[in-house]
C-alpha cells in the first residue's frame, strides 16, 4: 500500500509540475520561435545574438496583457454615452485648456504646417493619455514579447512592432528594457506604436531628439505629421450630427467609415444633415449606440476616417471629435467654433 501511495503522490506531483509549466511558458530565449526571430534580426539588421538574448532573457510574459487584449475596456462598456462620459467632462476639458495654453506655440505651428486644428491634436492627447499624465505602466518589451509570441491571432502584427521597437531603441540609444507604455506596447504622450514612432515622430522642440515620452512639443508635431500623412484635409470638418428615418440608413451605417457617398445622396437613404454640405462632399454614416436611449448618428467626412487610422474605433474618433469641440468652446479669446458635431446636450 505504501508503494501505491508513493506512486500516486509522485503522479500528482508530476501533474502539478506539468500544469505549472503549461501556465508559465519557458523563458523567451529558450523558445524556438524567439530563436528564429533573433536570428532574423541578426541577419536583417545586424544585431548580435548576445544583446538580443540579454533583452529577451529579461522580458517577461504578462498574462494580464492577453486578458486586456481579449476584453478591452471600450468593448466592455457597450455604450457610447458611458464611453463618451470618460473623456468629455469638465475636468478633462479644463485640463485640456491648460495643456493648450502651455503649448500654444507648437500647436499653432502644427496647425499651420500640417493643417490639423489645435483642438484636434489636444483632443487626441486628452483621450490617449489625459495630456501625458497616463502613458502606461507596462514595460514595452514585455507587452510586445507577450503579444508577438503568446497571442497567435495577432502575432504577425506584433512581431513587426517588436522589430520596430528594437530598431527604435538602437537608433535612439535607449535601453529597450526601460521604456514603459500601454498593454499593447504604445509609447509616450500620443501613444504611438513603435512602427508609427519610427515613421512619423518629429523633433518639434529643436533638441535633436524625437522624444514622445517627455516632450509635449514633439508629441504635438508628431500627431500632426501622422494625420497629414494619412490624408487629413486642411479646413474640412470631421463630421456633423444627423437624423435618420426609415430603414435605408442602415445600408450606409453598415458600409463603414470610408467616405464613399455623396452628400447629395443622403436624403435618399433617409439621412437629414444638421448642417448643409456641398452636394459632392464624400461622406459616411455612423451610429453610436447607447442601450435604452436613441442612437447618436453622425455623417462623417475624410477627417473622421483619418482619426480612425490613429485608432480603428468609431467610439474613439467620435470622442476625439467631441472633446475637440468642447476644448475650442472652453478656451477663452477664441472665435466661436463651428456648430457642435455631437448631440445638443454635450
Amino acid at each position: 500500500m505504501k508503494a501505491c501511495h508513493a506512486f500516486f503522490a509522485a503522479a500528482a506531483l508530476a501533474l502539478q509540475i506539468g500544469s505549472a509549466a503549461a501556465a508559465d511558458p519557458p523563458p523567451y530565449p529558450h523558445r524556438r520561435e524567439v530563436k528564429e526571430f533573433i536570428a532574423e534580426m541578426v541577419k536583417k539588421h545586424g544585431f548580435t545574438r548576445r544583446e538580443l538574448n540579454r533583452v529577451f532573457g529579461k522580458a517577461q510574459f504578462q498574462p494580464a496583457i492577453i486578458k486586456a487584449m481579449e476584453q478591452p475596456a471600450e468593448t466592455a462598456l457597450a455604450s457610447w454615452q458611458a464611453y463618451r462620459a470618460i473623456f468629455i467632462n469638465p475636468q478633462r476639458v479644463e485640463a485640456g485648456v491648460q495643456f493648450w495654453n502651455r503649448n500654444a506655440q507648437p500647436l499653432a505651428r502644427a496647425a499651420s504646417e500640417f493643417g490639423v486644428p489645435e483642438e484636434i491634436i489636444v483632443g487626441i492627447i486628452g483621450v490617449e493619455t489625459t495630456y501625458g499624465r497616463n502613458i502606461g505602466t507596462y514595460k514595452v518589451i514585455d507587452a510586445l514579447a507577450t503579444l508577438a509570441f503568446d497571442y497567435p491571432k495577432r502575432a504577425q502584427f506584433f512581431r513587426g512592432e517588436l522589430e520596430s521597437y528594437l530598431m527604435l531603441s538602437r537608433e535612439a540609444k535607449i535601453d529597450p528594457l526601460r521604456v514603459k507604455g500601454s498593454y499593447a506596447g504604445a509609447i509616450g504622450i500620443p501613444q504611438f506604436m513603435p512602427g508609427s514612432y519610427r515613421r512619423f515622430a518629429v523633433d518639434y522642440d529643436g533638441d535633436g531628439l524625437s522624444d514622445l515620452a517627455t516632450s509635449p512639443a514633439d508629441a504635438i508635431g508628431s500627431i500632426g505629421n501622422f494625420l497629414k500623412a494619412h490624408g487629413w484635409v486642411r479646413g474640412e470638418p470631421v463630421g456633423f450630427s444627423a437624423e435618420v428615418s426609415g430603414e435605408g440608413w442602415r445600408k450606409l451605417a453598415e458600409a463603414g467609415v470610408t467616405p464613399a457617398n455623396r452628400a447629395a445622396d443622403l436624403p435618399g437613404f433617409g439621412v437629414k444633415l444638421a448642417v448643409p454640405m456641398p452636394p459632392d462632399t464624400r461622406c459616411a454614416l455612423i451610429e453610436l449606440e447607447t442601450p435604452g436611449q436613441p442612437s447618436d448618428f453622425r455623417v462623417t467626412l475624410q477627417n473622421f476616417f483619418v482619426l480612425t487610422r490613429y485608432n480603428r474605433s468609431n467610439l474613439y474618433a467620435a470622442a476625439v471629435m467631441d472633446l475637440a469641440t468642447e476644448l475650442a468652446r472652453a478656451r477663452p479669446g477664441l472665435p466661436a467654433p463651428p456648430p457642435n458635431p455631437g448631440r445638443e446636450d454635450s
